[in-house]
Order: structure tokens, then sequence, then C-alpha cells
């Protein structure tokens, strides 16, 4: 006999975020960090039958807004809230030509220029990074956006109680608190590595400005919606597939100070549980993270190093909640069979699920490629093999 579920979602995830027993593992999709590619929805809707515009909700990552109907096929317990730009920012997608290419560029508030090309519009990558060549007294003299600027919020609260009060499923915010990934993005990758070896006062200068930017962000979101959202994403990435993608002890000394007093400051405003994105192999860091009073690791990438799920679930899996893990997305998931991408999800889940504490999603966003077929086994098999007897 199939099992019936006896919670409403917003009680599954809360229940299940604080480390007890729900009816069932939640389900999420549709977020920055938990979604899915134009391309591939645009598979998806047509495989299933379902008649949908598409909507980009991401232009960085490409990602589609997914219509109610596929959130509710797929038993989806989440549903998304996000503070938008500054008033004064004007910003949108500009045509441009370069090097014998037709360009979408998009200028953000910190001046970072992302671009597709026309002839490959997968997603956007950084081309002109502003702080490049910075020195000191130019980050000083940066024009930074401000984070607590009105416009963002407006009709932040009015959205996220109209989710709270007419629907029963968990309300989570959109991805903020960047603080150390936007340092980069304006000086460039490989020169802010150099910068952390070499230039940490540099390195903090640009850190406490992107640090004010999101503290003073947070002063105004959680005035608005601290009360009623029940998840909050922040996130930097700090690991690629084999390790941190610098020296752990640097993070310590220059990076971890300031994303704990975001997480501290955010938990002292509001019951919401605090998630932290960090792709790649972070087991080495995960200690660092949960002292910094982060609830929830996302996106458990288990097919990176030392990312095996059911030993992360025996090291760390009563001080921290996994929301993720669902799935090898970098080989099974666009590449295997349905069966294979079932069986993968159901060790996945029989590893995490135990006590509660676990949140089932794809790792990180679903990809263009990904065929259909393996979508719905994703998701389906995850609701199968996810009720707790």
């Amino acid at each position: 006999m199939p099992k019936k579920e006896t919670m409403t979602s917003r009680e599954r995830v809360n229940k299940a975020l604080n480390h007890e027993i729900p009816d069932r593992v939640p389900i999420d999709l549709g977020g920055n960090q938990t979604g899915i590619h134009k391309n591939a929805y645009r598979s998806l809707i047509k495989h299933l039958g379902i008649a949908d515009e598409l909507r980009i909700m991401d232009a960085v990552q490409q990602l589609a807004k997914p219509c109610e109907q596929v959130l509710e096929r797929f038993h989806v317990d989440t549903r998304y809230v996000a503070a938008g730009a500054a008033a004064s920012w004007k910003g949108g997608i500009v045509k441009a030509q370069r090097d014998g290419r037709n360009w979408d560029d998009l200028t953000d508030e910190f001046g970072i220029r992302w671009s597709m090309p026309e002839d490959a519009p997968y997603y956007m990558d950084i081309t002109l990074h502003p702080l490049a060549k910075a020195s000191l007294a130019d980050v000083k003299d940066y024009p930074w956006p401000k984070g607590d600027d009105p416009g963002r919020f407006a009709g932040l609260r009015e959205r996220a109680l109209t989710l709270k009060k007419e629907t029963p499923y968990a309300v989570v915010s959109g991805i903020s608190g960047v603080v150390y990934e936007i340092c980069w993005y304006l000086r460039g990758l490989e020169q802010w590595f150099c910068d952390l070896m070499g230039e940490p006062e540099f390195c903090e200068a640009m850190l406490d400005q992107t640090l004010k930017f999101w503290m003073d962000w947070f002063r105004v979101f959680l005035d608005e919606v601290g009360d009623v959202v029940d998840v909050i994403m922040i996130g930097d990435d700090l690991a690629g597939q084999n390790g941190p993608l610098f020296n752990p002890a640097i993070y310590r000394r220059i990076v971890k100070p300031r994303h704990k007093k975001l997480v501290q400051y955010i938990r002292s405003r509001t019951k919401a549980k605090v998630w932290y994105h960090t792709c790649g192999a972070c087991t080495d860091l995960i200690p660092e993270l949960i002292d910094n009073g982060a609830q929830i690791l996302n996106p458990v990438q288990i097919s990176a190093r030392n990312m095996d799920p059911a030993e992360l679930k025996r090291r760390f899996g009563r001080q921290i909640a996994f929301w993720g893990g669902g799935v090898d997305s970098q080989h099974i998931l666009p590449r295997g069979t349905p069966k294979e991408v079932a069986d993968n999800v159901r060790q996945n889940v029989k590893a995490l699920m135990p006590g509660g504490g676990y949140m089932f999603n794809n790792v990180h966003n679903i990809q263009g490629e990904v065929p259909p077929e393996n979508i719905v086994a994703l998701f389906d098999t995850a609701y199968e093999c996810g009720f707790y007897d």
C-alpha cells in the first residue's frame, strides 16, 4: 500500500531541518542553486505535456522559473521569494559586438560585466573585472552599491506573506550573502588568489566593503521578512573538485571572521534556518561552517573528493543539515539511464535521510543537457523512497 503524507510541506521542511523525522524527505526545486537550466526545462515540460512560457529567473545561470504545475508534479515542498535590485540600478541586457561575435551583456550593481555569446547562449561569464588593476585607495573610493536601498525590498513582505498565509509551502529566500566571491568577480579569480597570498590588507579592505553591503542588506531584509521566511540562503564557493580552493588557514584568518559575523547577525534577528552554499570537496571546511553558525550545507557535491554521503552523515549529521546530494550530477544524471539515476538516488537518500536533517535536491542546478526522462526519475524516485517508516 502506498504511504500517505501526514504533514504540510512547511511542517515537513521545518521538522527535517530541526533534525527530527518528518513523514517523508522534503523535496526542493526552483532556487538559484537548486534550479533548472532553460534548455532542460524546455525539454522537461515538452516531455510532461505541460504548457508553460519560459521565464528566466537567473540571467547569469540562465535558469528557468518552474511553473506551479511542474513543482506540484514533483511534490516540491519549497517556494522562493527574493529581493530585487536597487531602484537606482538601470541594468538589463545590452547587445554588443566584440571579437567578431555578438554578445548579450549585463553589468550588475557592482560594475561587473557578465556576457553570453548569441551563438552559444548557455550561460553568462564575466568579461570585465572592474577592479582588476585597483589599488587600496581605489577600493576605498569605489562606488559600492548600497545594500539598504529601499527599492530592493519593495513588495517583498507582501509576496512572502502571500506564500506564508495562502500556501502550505516552506518559504525560502533567494541567494544572498555572497561576501567573498564578489571580491574575485571584481578582481579576477587568479589575481584574487594572488592577493590572498600576498596582499592580505587589500583583501580585507575588499571583504569589509562586501560585508558592509550584506550587513546593510540583511538589516532591511530581516526587518521586512525575518518573521516570515523559513530558510535564508547565503553562500560562497570555497572548494573545487579535489579540495579547498585556497589554504584553509587563509580562510580562517581572512574570510571566516566576516562569514561568522554575517551568519551570527542573521541568526540574532530571525528563527529562519541559515543555509550555506559551497560547491566542491568542502569536507575539511564543514567544521568551520558549523562554527560560523550555518545550519544547512548545500549542495553536498557527492561526486567530489571525500564527499561520500554516508560518511558526511556519520561525521556531521547531528550538527548540520544536508540539502542536496541527491544524485551524481556530474556523471550519472546527465549521461546515465533513468534506472541508473533511480538507483543512485535510492543509495544517496538511504545514506542521508536517517534521523531527519535532510532535504532532497539534485547537486546544484540541473544542467541544460540532462534528459527529461532522467529528471523525472530523479524526483519520482526521491518521492517514492523518501518516506520514513
